[in-house]
């Protein structure tokens, strides 16, 4: 077997490079792990336990990790949990990240319970872009899903959304095996008339029981296949896509898409230009990483921006060519999709 030669120290300076060219600009933020629904692909029934209050980063440890990314060449960053929303100072967070220079692009990604009420302070303090998680508009079976019935309050919280001005509304979907798949294209043409985009996303194995199995995952080409059956679908050329993670479709001639985020069938890795930072204050480099390095705890004993800047650089820098998902050497992460953030 062929052994890589060492990589040379990571580079100093603004930017944060990996060892395979890349180079990260979007940070996903989790400022909570905590969430009022429980999704079936998530967390069990029962929930799960939560991060220790005094572990969880304070408002204004968030504010001051993200000036640092945002000085290493951040450009965007996404708020996600858990459910963010539940999150009491996400608006205050919100309205100081993009109240420095230079700001950010802000965006968030939720289940949409709350944002009835939240998504005209949100808008006011900057978020630009809002992603809601909705696998169905079929009552049984978004409480079959999300063993909760609160349908209603995700579809007032996608109204708030459109209303307050966020365009494009996106809507995040995952099929499920016998209890959604069949009824994907009915998801579509319910946003086609509602005027949100659709994007389906393949199942991870993120789940905090570690019962993910590939054997019943329902992938892109199944997705495609079902919705073909009613749509003509035209792919829009890669070279539009960027290092965006879904793959887009023209519906029926356009100017409507819809997309397919094939992470575990047709992973994007190679053009991947993300990081993520825990609700407990941990850097981590992929969704999939066995390994992360801590900033709360470096950040509490009085480091500098200098030195987080370097615990960064170096945890980027340690960042694997992709995923290796369906391969012998695939170990799940410890962390639940829950507590790591979107």
């Amino acid at each position: 077997m062929s052994v890589l030669p060492p990589r040379p120290p990571a580079p100093d300076g603004p930017g944060l490079a990996d060892g395979f060219g890349r180079v990260a600009r979007d940070l996903r933020v989790s400022v909570t792990d905590r969430c009022n629904l429980r999704c079936t692909y998530c967390m069990p029934a029962d929930g799960m336990p939560w991060i220790p209050t005094e572990q969880i980063l304070t408002d204004e440890e968030i504010v001051r990790l993200i000036s640092v990314f945002v000085s290493l060449g951040v450009t965007q960053v996404r708020f996600t949990g858990g459910e963010p929303l539940i999150r009491p100072g996400l608006t205050d967070i919100v309205k100081e990240v993009t109240g420095r220079s230079p700001r950010p692009r802000v965006a968030l990604t939720t289940n949409g319970i709350g944002l009835a009420r939240l998504a005209e302070p949100l808008r006011a303090a900057g978020v630009e872009r809002v992603n809601v998680s909705l696998d169905t508009v079929d009552a049984d079976q978004f409480a079959r899903l999300t063993r909760r019935d609160r349908l209603g309050e995700v579809l007032a919280g996608l109204a708030a959304a459109r209303a307050a001005g966020f365009t494009p509304v996106k809507v995040n979907a995952v099929a499920m095996r016998g209890i959604n798949d069949a009824s994907v294209a009915d998801l579509l043409s319910w946003c086609l008339a509602e005027g949100y985009e659709l994007r389906f996303i393949e199942q991870m194995p993120l789940d905090a029981g570690h019962c993910w199995s590939a054997a019943a995952l329902v992938s892109r080409e199944e997705v495609l296949e079902r919705l073909g059956r009613r749509f003509t679908l035209t792919p829009v050329p890669a070279a539009e896509r960027g290092s965006a993670p879904a793959e887009l479709f023209l519906v029926d001639g356009g100017p409507a898409t819809v997309g397919v985020i094939a992470s575990v069938t047709a992973p994007f890795c190679a053009s991947c230009d993300r990081t993520r930072l825990t609700a407990d204050g941990q850097i981590r480099s992929c969704l999939f990483a066995e390994t992360e390095s801590d900033l709360r705890g470096r950040l509490r004993s009085g480091a500098s921006d200098d030195e987080l800047a370097d615990i960064i650089r170096g945890e980027m820098w340690r960042k694997g060519p992709g995923h290796h998902i369906g391969r012998p050497d695939f170990h799940q992460p410890l962390r639940p999709m829950s507590a790591i953030g979107g």
